[in-house]
């Protein structure tokens, strides 16, 4: 029987929770409790592409080169999208072999820095959404935004962040490589932070775009380019809700991309949290046809017997 080929995408707070300082072994110790869920993946058998999110750790270095600016001159966006997806898929694809090899599985892992191709002339470079780095109180939000020209918004009743553009992301640069690695059976880390964003001229040169591409429709953008099986997007809540935090709140099993696309055009899925894996799932089911499901890391072996998460597909 073949491998389910999977695209599985975590997100930036799976690696940095929420309020927690973001040292190398708090993050080391997150992505453990992570990869002990993975490892049982791969062990049954999934062909396992991992993608990552980078919105904290990008933040955190932008905030940290601004800091120092005096004396380092900071780097753009892009840059930095590099550096986080090279650090964090260092420290998955360490922590995820040493999960194997104590499992007793010996498969090779490896993690691909990626580079994504987006349109320059993306309105999204006018209109800044992607939330990167700490969350502020609004007072503060609104000084540091005075001080330095950012951009805020207030991110799902969590705090005030940074955003900075975040375009679709269009193809992979990397992809016949990661193809190539897929067959080769190896356990594969890939477009980490959304990947790497950079536009291309017209003679086939690329080029870096101060950007952050979102992780969830760069994941699925890669699961339609490799022919994944299906598209799984990991989160902070079990299943998907509509009416969220109301006393009538209701969890969703099972949705067609048909009512998917009826509650976000309700306001039920915000910008800055369940709308975009939303609208990734979407665009995934829709162009290949198979399901997409989103639950949390904890449920996560529930989910994949059915009893839990909420899988959308085409009706």
């Amino acid at each position: 029987m073949s491998k389910k080929r999977t695209v599985l995408a975590i997100g930036g707070n799976a690696v940095n929770k929420p309020g927690e300082k973001a040292t190398a072994d708090n993050m080391r110790k997150n992505i453990a409790h992570t990869m002990d869920f993975l490892s049982d993946m791969i062990l049954k058998d999934y062909s396992l592409i991992i993608t990552h999110g980078n919105g904290p750790q990008v933040g955190n270095l932008l905030l940290q080169q601004d800091i120092a600016k005096e004396k380092v001159p900071p780097f753009p966006i892009d840059v930095n999208d590099a550096q986080t997806q090279g650090s964090l898929g260092y420290f998955i694809a360490q922590t995820l072999r040493n999960e194997l090899v104590r499992k007793g599985c010996a498969k090779t892992v490896c993690s691909l820095v990626t580079q994504i191709v987006v349109d320059p002339e993306d309105k999204a470079f006018k209109e800044p959404t992607k939330p990167v780095g700490p969350f502020y109180s609004e007072a503060d939000g609104k000084a540091i935004a005075a001080e330095k020209g950012w951009d805020f918004v207030e991110d799902s009743g969590r705090g005030w962040r940074r955003v900075v553009p975040s375009p679709k992301p269009l193809d992979i640069v990397e992809k016949d490589v990661i193809l190539d690695l897929i067959e080769k059976d190896m356990v594969l880390i890939a477009a980490g932070g959304g990947g790497i964003p950079v536009r291309r001229e017209i003679n086939g040169e690329l080029f870096g775009v101060e950007a952050v591409i979102d992780k969830d429709r760069a994941s699925a953008l890669l699961a339609l380019e490799i022919n994944a099986d299906e598209l799984i997007i990991l989160t902070g809540v079990d299943q998907v809700s509509v009416n969220f935090g109301r006393e009538d709140e209701r969890q969703l099993d099972r949705i067609t991309i048909e009512e998917a696309e009826r509650y976000l055009n309700e306001g039920q899925f915000p910008k800055g949290s369940m709308g975009p894996k939303i609208e990734a799932a979407v665009q995934f089911v829709r162009e290949s046809g198979r399901a997409c499901l989103i639950t949390s890391m904890e449920k996560l072996n529930e989910a994949l017997e059915g009893q839990t998460g909420t899988y959308i597909y085409k009706g």
